[in-house]
């Protein structure tokens, strides 16, 4: 089978996220299908950015398409997704003639990529796959308060319809959309689920060392007593870290020590908080490679993920950081109120209702309290309830199963 794949904010191990392109991609080639990524060459989540051209990658054709940079949600970021879209569409015969696609997936958080993808469909007789990554333009407006008349607004609710009208599959990587999906017209016998996973190779052996500033973090709040709780990745809004740090001032009399690493739009001010607030008990670190996302792990004691309470979760979650602490064999504490709940279904650690600091606080002192024993057996449920639902192989053939005609 010949896959043509467009994700704008693909990326790879080297470059930084969006990872999913990369590990489902290279499980179908491992198969024997063939793969082409288009990408952009600028993207505001990647680490690096790669340059523009034609690469391989692990066996995997990217097309890196010349975009401009762009810095937040404002203009030039419409800017940057306007200029990918039209370079897809200008590259439609071409991509045809060299790829021969039998399937056009379009997997770009946003929706209007299901234009691109449905021309080039059409002109290659190939199935067309919509791939949700998140509810747009549900998600603008229930987390970041755009208005449901903004002009963007509007044009992703036309692209949504059209993908659920015009789709032949649409796979989801949020567990509990149906009803939504229904009510904006998708016949529900398209719709298929496949979330977010892991791959197996990545957490085999010791993993590349972690960074000497991380190391010595941790170790300075273990040399202090403390038991250590870990927070891996983003550093936005949605990902509540202003409650964490409102429950660290709740405890910075007491033996827990909090190691956040990550980068993102809150970065900065976060700091500024943890500097004016006085809170020793918090060491805020620059992330690290993915790479290294094993070993940073595996010296925490109790992973830490927030989210908002937003209505929007009620479809659902589907959170690449939780699938890694959970297979690093971390105890958690979960911070939500959502559709579904891996780590309440797999028994890793404890759950606390969002946005509450003294929830949290709560939480991680009775975690703080379990027996290291028990956190570690903990950790083991977590980790077998991800390799036996969301290892990368056993996702790229559920999605395979999606496509077949």
């Amino acid at each position: 089978m010949n896959i043509l794949l467009l994700n704008h904010y693909a990326g790879s191990p080297a470059l930084g996220m969006e990872y999913r392109p990369y590990y489902l991609a290279r499980e179908w080639v491992r198969t024997g299908h063939r793969v082409q990524v288009v990408a952009g060459a600028w993207s505001h989540v990647r680490a690096r950015q790669p340059a523009p051209g034609d690469e391989v990658v692990d066996g995997i054709a990217y097309r890196w398409l010349p975009l401009p940079a762009y810095r937040g949600n404002g203009i030039g970021r419409a800017w940057n997704i306007g200029r990918f879209l039209w370079q897809v569409w200008r590259q439609a015969d071409r991509l045809v003639a060299e790829c021969r696609p039998d399937v056009v997936i379009a997997s770009s958080t946003y929706p209007m990529d299901i234009w691109v993808a449905r021309h080039l469909a059409r002109r290659a007789g190939a199935l067309l796959v919509f791939e949700v990554h998140d509810l747009w333009p549900l998600s603008p407006i229930e987390l970041s308060g755009m208005s449901p008349g903004h002009p963007f607004i509007r044009l992703c609710r036309l692209a949504e319809g059209t993908a659920y009208r015009d789709a032949d599959r649409v796979v989801s990587m949020l567990p509990r959309v149906h009803e939504y999906m229904a009510s904006r017209g998708l016949d529900l016998r398209k719709l298929h689920i496949v979330p977010n996973g892991i791959t197996v190779d990545e957490w085999q052996g010791e993993g590349e060392p972690l960074r000497e500033d991380v190391a010595a973090a941790i170790d300075a709040l273990r040399g202090a007593g403390r038991t250590v709780v870990g927070y891996a990745g983003s550093m936005g809004l949605p990902n509540a870290l202003d409650v964490l740090l409102d429950a660290a001032a709740r405890l910075r009399d007491e033996p827990i020590g909090i190691v956040m690493v990550g980068d993102g739009l809150e970065r900065e001010r976060l700091a500024r908080r943890i500097a004016d607030e006085g809170l020793a008990n918090v060491r805020l670190l620059p992330p690290i490679a993915k790479a290294q996302i094993p070993s940073l792990l595996r010296r925490l004691d109790i992973a830490y993920i927030g989210w908002q309470r937003v209505p929007i979760y009620r479809f659902g979650i589907a959170p690449n950081k939780l699938m890694d602490y959970m297979m690093a064999g971390c105890a958690v504490l979960h911070s939500v109120e959502a559709g579904n709940d891996p780590v309440a279904e797999s028994g890793c650690g404890l759950t606390v209702e969002p946005e509450s600091p003294e929830a949290v606080a709560q939480g991680l002192r009775r975690l703080a309290a379990t027996p290291p024993a028990e956190r570690r057996a903990m950790g083991e449920g977590g980790r077998a309830f991800v390799l036996a639902q969301h290892t990368y192989p056993v996702l790229a053939a559920r999605f395979l199963q999606a496509m077949a005609r």
